[in-house]
């Protein structure tokens, strides 16, 4: 399934009004889980850092973490990149409205995207499974670290990510002929060893990772996420039916989101992945 036209819908239906892009950040901040694993991780780290910080935000996307840590942090100084020229001129567009000069955007291709002993925290959340050269991005990060910084990465897992059961996938389908949910991405998702393997040899000296989306976070996932866009992919049309089914559905997806973050799992579709230079 075709997942960025969709992101793509809602994010000119949201960008029309700073108060509508406010409102679409605070709805990705309830919806999707990944983002409270992200923000306790952020949380965590802030705890035992300065309050000056140089902050990539390594594939920004809509920048609503961008947008969180510049608000959250006065003394963070983020740079956030991506690829995608239309979403850096629509984050462009609304951070201008804001009060926020901590935060600016710019163009980037990962691959080749270097400034060397600068940055204290790296964060790419939904990126490395886009990017089929992750060892010369990783080994980018790690050159555009400070000694000591932290690279924080959110990305699925080998356990189901992209929500496909077999992970040897070719021309969008795993081995069993079922599509992966999301075609952009080129790898369905990360063993855990593998990619604390790739981050070693990119020269990080110190790796964690833990799975998210576990028992919990499965059933969130598809009432949130999964079958809302496979709504929206057959027809604009429920765009006027969703207000709707989320008021059915969204209080037990918060309590499994509760869950989810609460839990440690023994496996799950996602990856929350610490390395320290």
């Amino acid at each position: 399934m075709q997942y960025d036209p969709i992101k793509n819908s809602l994010g000119r239906v949201f960008n029309r009004t700073t108060g509508a892009r406010k409102a679409f950040y605070h709805l990705l901040d309830l919806l999707l889980l990944r983002t409270w694993h992200v923000k306790k991780a952020l949380r965590q780290f802030s705890h035992s850092r300065k309050e000056k910080l140089n902050v990539l935000d390594a594939g920004s996307g809509f920048g609503q973490y961008s947008y969180y840590m510049a608000r959250k942090h006065a003394g963070w100084n983020v740079l956030a990149v991506d690829v995608k020229t239309e979403q850096i001129a629509d984050c462009k567009q609304f951070f201008a409205k804001t009060n926020l000069d901590n935060v600016k955007f710019e163009f980037a291709d990962l691959t080749q995207f270097v400034k060397p002993n600068h940055y204290d925290l790296v964060l790419s959340v939904d990126v490395m499974e886009h990017i089929e050269e992750d060892v010369l991005v990783f080994q980018n990060f790690h050159k555009s670290m400070r000694p000591g910084g932290m690279l924080l990465i959110s990305t699925p897992s080998d356990q189901g990510g992209s929500d496909v059961h077999d992970h040897h996938k070719h021309d969008g389908y795993a081995n069993d002929g079922s599509a992966s949910f999301v075609d952009e991405h080129v790898r369905d998702g990360y063993n855990i060893g593998e990619i604390q393997q790739k981050l070693r040899s990119a020269g990080f000296s110190r790796t964690e990772a833990r799975y998210t989306y576990g028992w919990p976070g499965k059933i969130s996932w598809r009432l949130s996420m999964k079958y809302p866009i496979l709504m929206l992919n057959a027809s604009k049309v429920f765009f006027i039916v969703l207000p709707f089914y989320y008021l059915l559905t969204y209080w037990f997806a918060l309590i499994m989101n509760v869950l989810d973050v609460n839990i440690d799992p023994k496996t799950g579709t996602g990856l929350l992945v610490k390395a320290w230079k």
